[in-house]
């Protein structure tokens, strides 16, 4: 029993301990896309959505990711138990792929 209590503690402070590393990766994700934004690299996250949203009826939109290196989103959704990510070149606003 304190084994498995002091397991669960560790799991806690492990994902504590994480949680500032992942909110410092997706804070950067969003300063580079406002710097690809701002110097018209890409088209905004607005736009993006604008054009990909209505094609996906039925689904839940999670959110957005964005790939500075590849200067594109992913866009995140959730359709009948089942995740879907739309990829979209972040330049020219075009969907480059669906995956589940």
């Amino acid at each position: 029993m304190l084994r498995r209590l002091l397991l669960a503690a560790a799991s806690v402070l492990a994902l504590a301990a994480a949680a500032p590393a992942a909110n410092a990766q997706i804070r950067n994700e969003q300063d580079r896309a406002r710097q690809d934004l701002a110097a018209g690299h890409v088209r905004s996250l607005r736009e993006i959505e604008a054009r990909v949203l209505p094609m996906m009826r039925g689904a839940q939109y999670l959110g957005p990711e964005y790939d500075p290196q590849a200067r594109a989103y992913r866009l995140k959704f959730i359709r009948e138990g089942r995740v879907v990510f739309v990829d979209v070149d972040g330049r020219t606003g075009q969907v480059m792929g669906e995956s589940r």
